[in-house]
């Protein structure tokens, strides 16, 4: 019997704790050998380490899951030679998460027709020293008025960083001198005045993996363990419609495949009857149980089968952007929702998507029974317990632990 390939899957991680342990546990319990072609496929995965590397050393992962280098240069540019020289695919472009921040985002998606929120782009209220700042600046720094620009804008508006994320440097503020002093609290901080789109009706966060999506109610005032709201089906509780969830989920993957991301995250808020997207440029989106919580398996689970279809295809990686489809369906004269659904076809087609359903209908139909056995089990509360352990008082790991635990188990009664 001919021997089994070999793909690797590799992990490249920073403060992740229970998602791998999960990952690692139900890929062992699948124990795949699947045909592809020619071959037998076998997967592997194994934690990518951080060291010195020799650029023309070979890479050995098919696949790498990576969570870290959007915050850790060497990482990054490991992960840039193992695409640019090995032909490893990655979650997610690395050249696209170090340069699209939100200010890029807003502004591409300003042009395919998305009815993104007002947005202006202000100067930091602070430089760091430099050879020829004060002269640049007193020969092209213009004085400008913060209530204008709050005018311009309307209140309530949101002053906040034209990258970054985690709510990091987010102020909401209702007139004038609020905006001021959020603006004088900026530092060297380059900042958006964003229009608030209130009061709104609905919030949700739709989570992109490959060409899988799950929209999850959000509320972005409640405690970081309970923004994700509990109900696992908005159009079945009636909170959205069915055409509202093909209009949110073509949102979110025309934003991923036009930047490049497999694993990415988007905000929307309803508003008379209109779907605004206003943050969508999360590539290192939530992950760990203790804010995901009923989500949690959905994104281990989704992880894992996109994983596994790419390492075995030999996935393309596509390292460079390619905006001129999109561009193409943007000069269309014709009304934005056919735009938007144009965007989602292609998108989808981008994605694989159709040849993703059938390999996960034909090589995974057992991965939700396994899921669902380890999910019950102890080595999946050991990962809820030390995840919590990592984040929370020691007197509260008890009560953490179970509140998560439980929300796992509402998460298996309703895939049984």
């Amino acid at each position: 019997m001919t021997k089994a390939t070999l793909r690797r899957i590799g992990l490249s991680l920073g403060a992740d704790i229970c998602w791998p342990i999960c990952f690692e546990e139900i890929l062992a319990a699948l124990d795949l050998e699947i045909p592809v072609g020619k071959e037998r496929i076998r997967f592997e995965v194994e934690r990518v380490t951080i060291e010195p590397f020799d650029l023309r050393q070979p890479v050995a992962y098919d696949v790498i899951l990576d969570r870290l280098t959007h915050w850790y240069h060497l990482s990054r540019e490991w992960i840039k030679k193992a695409v640019l020289m090995d032909g490893a695919y990655v979650l997610n472009n690395p050249w696209s998460v170090q340069s699209m921040e939100k200010h890029t985002s807003y502004c591409a998606m300003i042009k395919l027709g998305m009815p993104v929120p007002d947005t202006m782009l202000v100067p930091p209220k602070e430089y760091e020293d430099q050879a020829d700042l004060q002269v640049t600046l007193e020969r092209y720094a213009r004085f400008f008025d913060l209530e204008e620009i709050g005018a311009c804008v309307g209140y309530p508006a949101f002053m906040k960083p034209f990258d970054g994320g985690g709510w990091v440097g987010v102020t909401k503020t209702e007139n004038d001198e609020q905006l001021k002093e959020a603006y004088e609290k900026s530092g060297r901080l380059v900042m958006h005045v964003q229009q608030g789109i209130v009061p709104y009706d609905a919030f949700v966060r739709c989570v992109g993996l490959g060409p899988q999506t799950r929209i999850v109610s959000y509320d972005p005032s409640a405690p970081l363990h309970q923004r994700y709201q509990a109900d696992q089906d908005l159009v079945a509780s009636g909170t959205i419609t069915e055409a509202e969830a093909r209009l949110i989920r073509d949102t979110t993957l025309t934003i991923n495949t036009f930047f490049g991301w497999d694993f990415n995250s988007c905000e929307l808020i309803r508003k008379d009857g209109v779907w605004h997207p206003f943050d969508f440029a999360n590539p290192c989106p939530d992950s760990q149980v203790t804010s995901l919580n009923v989500h949690f398996p959905w994104v281990v689970l989704s992880k894992l089968r996109w994983a596994l279809f790419c390492a075995a295809t030999k996935r393309p990686m596509h390292m460079n952007l390619d905006w001129a489809p999109y561009f193409e369906i943007a000069d269309r004269d014709v009304p934005y929702e056919e735009k938007l659904a144009a965007y989602g076809t292609y998108a989808r087609t981008r994605l694989d998507a159709e040849r993703f359903a059938a390999f996960d209908a034909e090589h995974l139909g057992h991965l939700d029974e396994v899921a669902r056995e380890f999910f019950g089990g102890d080595r999946a509360k050991e990962a809820v317990r030390l995840k919590v352990q990592a984040i929370f008082p020691e007197h509260e790991w008890d009560e953490f632990t179970d509140y998560f635990w439980a929300r796992i188990q509402t998460w298996r009664e309703a895939s049984s």
